[in-house]
């Protein structure tokens, strides 16, 4: 445990403390000492010398400073998720002290995958904020999977299929797997029978998926088809796969919510959608713990409830799953 030379400055007291851990934390998640100002509504100057001072009194450097980011050293990255455990403790002693007051207040802290956090969860923010006017949101809208329990996230959307054990979560939605193509392609597609028909023709690949160039299609219980494609695109992201497709690149397969609006315009068309692919889930995730905020369920209740709507309005209701469960994996 790091302890301060004799001749240091006089350390802050236990509130102070707490407040240079959460400039150095604000740092080093942002990667930068303006964004972590602005995270936490105060100058820059302040959380600079803050953490200058966090430094000097342990003789220990913390962060490398660069002219592009702020990363943390060895030493740093190991007292970050102290500091961000500590904190998360802090605040969820807190967040039970209020526990029974029914209106959600204080920051939610949240991370979802980019093409659904545009799509769904960003309008859902809006109306969360305007339900909540004593709440502000933190989002980080990533397709990398944030481990949860090492930062200061609270909730995290996982969509797909969940392998994660540990946590809790609770089902809110699902999406399905589309097959689709420009509505320029209509003469390419049109006789097309059978999932092996497309192996022939152009494809974009979204290589953010473990299996982008196989896929599974099934015509009833019994009747399955297994594809390989040849791709002729390669992309790493969900809804820069949909622009290729929707400039007549190729086919794809494609989540419902990303291009719902462009199947109702017209702007694509579904492939052989009576084959159908595997379906996935839509959950909210939650670091282990024995209570939940009030900000974060009715932020999660709010998801489902929009979830539900637009699965009514576009297809089959999903079976939504109010239970929340621990540990164990999903599929």
């Amino acid at each position: 445990m790091l302890k301060p030379y004799s001749n240091a400055e006089p350390s802050l007291g236990g509130l102070g403390n707490l407040r240079r851990l959460t400039y150095f934390v604000s740092v080093v998640e942002t990667g930068s000492f303006t964004a972590a100002a602005e995270r936490l509504g105060i100058t820059k100057a302040v959380v600079s010398q803050q953490v200058a001072r966090l430094e000097s009194e342990f003789r220990t450097s913390l962060l490398v400073r660069t002219t592009r980011k702020v990363q943390p050293t060895e030493a740093g990255q190991a007292f970050y998720l102290r500091c961000a455990m500590i904190l998360r403790e802090a605040e969820e002693a807190f967040d039970e002290l209020a526990e029974g007051s029914t209106e959600p207040s204080g920051t939610l802290r949240l991370t979802v995958p980019f093409d659904y956090g545009v799509g769904v969860v960003v309008p859902v923010i809006a109306a969360f904020m305007q339900r909540h006017p004593a709440c502000k949101v933190d989002a980080i809208l990533s397709d990398q999977t944030l481990n949860i329990m090492s930062g200061n996230i609270e909730l995290a959307i996982r969509v797909g299929w969940l392998a994660e054990t540990g946590l809790q979560a609770r089902k809110i939605g699902s999406f399905r797997q589309l097959l689709v193509a420009s509505a320029t392609m209509a003469p390419q597609v049109a006789g097309l029978t059978r999932p092996q028909d497309i192996a022939r023709l152009p494809f974009v690949a979204n290589t953010a998926l473990r299996e982008h160039l196989r896929w599974s299609f099934s015509l009833n219980e019994t009747e399955r088809e297994e594809v390989t494609v040849q791709a002729s695109v390669f992309l790493d992201a969900t809804l820069a796969v949909r622009a290729a497709v929707c400039q007549g690149m190729g086919l794809s397969v494609l989540p419902d919510y990303a291009v719902e609006d462009d199947l109702v315009t017209g702007r694509l068309i579904q492939v052989l959608p009576q084959w159908r692919l595997p379906a996935g889930g839509i959950h909210a995730v939650f670091p282990a713990a024995r209570f939940r905020p009030a900000k974060v369920r009715a932020f999660v209740d709010l998801l489902a409830e929009r979830e539900q709507q637009r699965r009514a309005l576009h297809g089959t209701d999903p079976q939504v799953n109010r239970t929340e469960f621990r540990g164990g994996s999903f599929d």
